[in-house]
């Protein structure tokens, strides 16, 4: 947006601009400059996070899933808890943070369970809401795997609620998605839902 308050249009010429160039200018717009010593080399490290941040866009879950199935006769639930996850709030850019829990009843194949980790980050590494971050996981898994049932169950911090707006500290979100025998079965959601809010104690 120019300083008019009219939209800058989308081939304004910033796509040719380095990344570096523009976290430098949006520094200085913020009332800093970037050519001071404790910030001269800001711009490189901010342009190094958001890819990092951002890595999702190049990930897709097939890839990270497909090479490790395994066909294999178990059929009770499989539950991967507390999985840790940072992602970005595509409203304000600000963090949000917490735990998944991931949960899937196989149809005659698993998946390795370190990749179910690797799934949430998929998602969890691009601008974000968390409703949809916790949608997509499922159905990820839902369409890869396909299992008798997925669900998921997601509880997060808000950077956007604690530290701008209404500035509430202890404000948890917590979202869900289920897929199959999850929705259908209410003793499985029920197992399910037991093992992701009880406490256990460390191994």
């Amino acid at each position: 947006m120019s300083d008019t308050g009219v939209q800058a249009p989308p081939d304004a010429g910033l796509s040719q601009v380095p990344f570096p160039s523009l976290v430098a200018e949006m520094i200085r717009r913020l009332g800093d400059d970037p050519d001071r010593p404790g910030m001269l080399k800001t711009p490189d490290r901010v342009t190094e996070a958001m890819a990092f941040l951002t890595k999702g866009y190049a990930e897709s879950p097939e890839a990270v899933l497909n090479d490790a199935l395994f066909d294999e006769a178990h059929r009770n639930m499989v539950l991967v808890k507390d999985i840790e996850l940072y992602s970005l709030c595509e409203h304000h850019l600000l963090p949000f943070f917490g735990k998944a829990h991931v949960a899937y009843v196989p149809n005659g194949r698993i998946v390795g369970l370190s990749k179910v980790a690797r799934l949430v980050e998929v998602f969890a590494r691009r601008f974000q809401v968390q409703e949809r971050l916790t949608e997509q996981i499922a159905q990820a898994l839902w369409e890869t795997t396909q299992p008798m049932g997925v669900a998921v169950v997601i509880e997060a911090y808000h950077l956007c609620m604690m530290m701008r707006g209404v500035e509430k500290q202890n404000s948890k979100t917590i979202t869900s998605a289920m897929r199959g025998t999850f929705l259908e079965d209410q003793r499985t959601r029920d197992e399910f839902l037991r093992l992701t809010t009880s406490v256990h104690q460390p191994l």
